[in-house]
């Protein structure tokens, strides 16, 4: 019983674990890593600042949203962020599909969880 709980629930759980935690290493340092590679794009500091706690702010409520009131339209959201972020993000700095700890690479993972669970009955 409990393995198939797990394998029901896994790919919603890791996604949990995925939002929830990039909301805290966003804000570990008060935002101020996110901050400097924002700044590093010529945004201003109050600029930078605002998109580092408005993307962990939404990757909060995404994360809480998936574990409180999982649903297809929450699927969508958490697509629709991701793949807007990862397209911001291509465009911004593209040599990050080729950072070796995958930081853009990982989303594909991550799209393929986000479409599993906006297919599920």
């Amino acid at each position: 019983m409990r393995e198939r709980s797990l394998h029901r629930d896994g790919p919603r759980l890791a996604l949990i674990a995925i939002w929830l935690g990039t909301a805290a290493a966003s804000l570990w340092d008060g935002g101020a890593a996110g901050q400097r590679l924002l700044q590093g794009f010529g945004l201003s500091t109050a600029v930078a600042l605002f998109l580092v706690w408005a993307g962990a702010l939404w990757d909060l409520a995404i994360g809480l949203a998936l574990a409180l009131r999982p649903s297809k339209s929450i699927y969508a959201l958490a697509l629709i962020g991701m793949l807007g972020m990862t397209l911001l993000a291509t465009l911004l700095q593209p040599s990050l599909w080729l950072d070796p700890l995958g930081s853009l690479l990982k989303n594909l993972a991550i799209l393929a969880l986000l479409l599993q669970g906006l297919h599920k009955p």
